[in-house]
């Protein structure tokens, strides 16, 4: 049966996984929000190829992906702050981090361990190619509405993705083969990162956001404190994904606390709504929230099937609805999770950690004390060295 683990490949991971659909290079980061504005994913890829010329004769391959925190932290500048307009129509590779280690190709017959390494590594998404016997035809009838600058073929060839929670999951289904590690007390196993990213519950929200961008390329989130280093809540980069770019609004002008409250999945209070709009007049950027009404505007028209339910809010409600209600019918669909975090304590075993973040849909779980201090950090990558350890003890 070990053997049998060690013999599996990562394609045998991409089954049932949907061709990835992928943004150029040369597209701009408006054209970027659009797209992730209509699409059902959260992240979307951005490959190196011009998707627009008819010859495409250089080399494509993926060089990143972005997701609506990449755009809310960008127009989170100052510069940006002033002039959102200005800012859409910047490349798309402004919002792409330096390292393109985050996104890694790999052949279809390469195995789960150089998978896991790979992970380990720091890679977040295994890009492999697939074979489908659907044509290209069928796959356009089956999409209910047009993807925004979206394509899934690359040369001919069609991919998909492979990231840690799915090898987590997979390992998850032979979990009996790790025995007794798996039953292990993570404080045992010693993969509680004490090296946190944390804010002062009353600290303003724009001094989080190089910890957010951080939270965002190491896949885990900002813990919120109080003053004695307890616990409160996260600012978690899944939650402000199911956002939409007006979130940049709270974020400039409220304080770490009040953007828990703003981007939690129920809605900002009105008191709250009422807050941001006066203190962008107070500060002279009164008029972003026009130019986001303007963009979202854009956005929706682009959509053959918006609904009078889901129209683009005027200058004047443009903070009214953050969060999943205002994005478009498909963002509505996803989970979308509160700003509550997701704990365990240093006694808990790592397989009812891995079942937790899963059930979650996080790669990440809070570790506290009993006092509800916070004592670190426990990953998915950090997992996977684990039972990478045990694999290759099984060679």
């Amino acid at each position: 049966m070990a053997f049998s683990l060690l013999a599996h490949e990562v394609s045998d991971l991409c089954l049932g996984k949907p061709a990835l659909r992928s943004l150029s290079v040369s597209a701009t980061v408006g054209e970027a929000l659009s797209a992730l504005k209509t699409s059902e994913d959260s992240f979307i890829s951005v490959w190196s190829c011009d998707h627009s010329a008819k010859n495409i004769e250089d080399e494509c391959r993926c060089v990143g992906k972005i997701c609506m925190v990449d755009v809310v932290c960008f127009l989170c500048k100052d510069e940006n702050l002033l002039s959102p307009s200005s800012a859409l129509k910047s490349p798309v590779s402004d919002l792409l981090p330096t390292s393109h280690s985050l996104v890694t190709h790999v052949e279809p017959h390469s195995s789960l361990l150089e998978a896991i390494d790979l992970i380990v590594q720091g890679a977040q998404n295994l890009v492999v190619p697939i074979r489908s016997s659907m044509s290209n035809g069928s796959r356009r009838k089956l999409l209910q509405k047009p993807q925004i600058g979206l394509t899934t073929m690359h040369k001919g060839c069609e991919y998909c993705w492979l990231t840690q929670e799915d090898v987590v999951r997979y390992l998850l289904s032979s979990i009996g083969l790790f025995s007794p590690v798996a039953a292990l007390p993570i404080g045992t196993l010693g993969i509680i990162d004490a090296d946190v990213l944390a804010i002062e519950y009353h600290s303003p929200a724009s001094s989080s956001l190089p910890a957010i961008l951080r939270s965002l390329r190491d896949q885990t989130s900002v813990a919120v404190v109080d003053e004695n280093g307890a616990l409160i809540g996260e600012i978690s980069p899944f939650t402000l994904a199911c956002c939409d770019e007006t979130v940049a609004a709270a974020i400039a002008t409220l304080s770490s606390g009040d953007l828990m409250a703003y981007i939690d999945c129920g809605g900002p209070p009105e008191e709250t709504v009422r807050m941001v709009k006066t203190r962008l007049k107070q500060r002279n950027l009164e008029g972003m929230l026009e130019e986001f009404a303007l963009v979202s505007s854009s956005t929706s028209s682009l959509s053959s099937s918006s609904s009078d339910e889901e129209s683009s809010p005027s200058p004047k409600t443009a903070l009214s609805r953050p969060g999943k209600y205002s994005r478009s019918s498909s963002y509505s669909a996803r989970m979308v999770r509160r700003a509550e975090a997701i704990v365990c304590h240093p006694g808990s075993s790592l397989v009812a950690v891995m079942i937790q973040a899963i059930a979650h849909r996080v790669n990440y779980v809070w570790v506290i004390e009993d006092d509800c201090c916070l004592a670190g950090i426990v990953t998915f990558s950090s997992m996977l060295e684990i039972f990478r350890e045990h694999l290759k003890s099984m060679a």
